[in-house]
């Protein structure tokens, strides 16, 4: 078996070039745009064999995170996914990944206050190789709606479907974001949505300019007349839709329902482009009682307990927080 080695890059004109885009979570593509957003600084971590062939790849976001109100400074490492790996390898998805994670994990340092990976495949994916490299799990929920045996119509209830059709009746249409003046109007409603939700971090405008221009992925709005009441953020890959970000103006419009409307688009919107499944990447922690979920789970999405990994480069504080929630 050849020797295979862990490579991390942070510059793009560095990439190798067999890096596979088919997950749109750890492709160049993403690694280029995140480079060009501020705060924001990618590494792509890679496992390569002896003749430089790249059979795994794994891309960690590091954000630069601050606050006046409430007062905070701190950096924070995101990774969405399992990574993406060649077919062609004897080495096991859950090895190479462990080989990068160890890498990545060893060069961030004390450099980060956390890394968080998310959105993994199966909820015990990697166990072991989290384990051994001193992550702790948080339950966390997941939900997805399935696309490809039932329309988005044959899954919700008769009451919403006429409370749908009474909306659009009233005038209300979504839309992507197609020029200068929807873009303000998209950024401007969801840095409001989530201006007093501090663990809802919202990327610079640059990032949401990238995923406008990307053919991976859509920004939408929802108006009624001439007012904005709603918006949403989609990324493809690999047959998925994953709706990243969401804001709406529940309270002002309640009775416009800008919520419904919003996500009722996205579902019917990836149907109509072929996807299998639209994921909802932020559900939150699986308590008794989550009127977020609760309200998802109204349009025939399927829950799923998983798991976010979470590991902390102060050993008192990571031995403290595993404990907490320890299995």
């Amino acid at each position: 078996m050849s020797k295979l080695t862990v490579q991390i890059y942070t510059d793009g004109e560095q990439l190798p070039t067999e890096l596979t885009e088919e997950d749109a979570f750890h492709s160049s593509r993403l690694f280029r745009l995140f480079k060009e957003t501020p705060r924001h600084k990618p590494y792509m971590v890679t496992v390569e064999d002896a003749g430089g062939h790249v059979l795994s790849q794994l891309l960690a976001i590091v954000r630069y995170r601050s606050s006046w109100f409430p007062p905070y400074l701190y950096r924070q490492c995101r990774i969405v996914g399992a990574g993406s790996y060649q077919a062609d390898t004897s080495q096991t998805a859950s090895d190479l990944f462990g080989m990068m994670l160890q890498a990545i994990t060893e060069r961030l340092g004390r450099s980060v206050l956390f890394i968080e990976v998310s959105n993994l495949p199966q909820k015990m994916f990697g166990y072991r190789q989290f384990r051994e490299n001193s992550y702790f799990p948080v339950r966390w929920m997941s939900i997805h709606n399935s696309l490809h045996s039932h329309t988005p119509e044959e899954r919700i209830s008769e009451q919403l479907q006429r409370r749908i059709k009474s909306i659009y009746d009233k005038g209300v249409i979504t839309s992507e974001v197609e020029n200068n003046d929807d873009f303000k109007a998209f950024m401007k409603l969801l840095r409001h949505h989530n201006r007093l939700k501090p663990k809802r971090y919202i990327p610079a405008d640059e990032f949401f300019h990238g995923l406008r221009n990307s053919c991976d992925s859509r920004l939408f709005l929802t108006r009624y007349r001439d007012h904005v009441i709603g918006c949403s953020a989609v990324i493809y890959s690999q047959r998925q839709a994953y709706l990243w970000y969401a804001a709406f103006r529940r309270k002002t419009y309640a009775w416009l329902h800008p919520h419904t409307m919003t996500i009722w688009h996205v579902l019917k919107d990836s149907h109509k482009r072929g996807f299998e499944h639209v994921f909802f990447m932020d559900v939150g922690l699986p308590f008794r009682k989550n009127a977020f979920r609760d309200f998802i789970l109204r349009f025939g999405g399927k829950p799923t307990s998983t798991y976010r990994w979470f590991h902390c480069p102060i050993g008192w504080i990571n031995s403290l927080l595993s404990w907490f929630y320890r299995d």
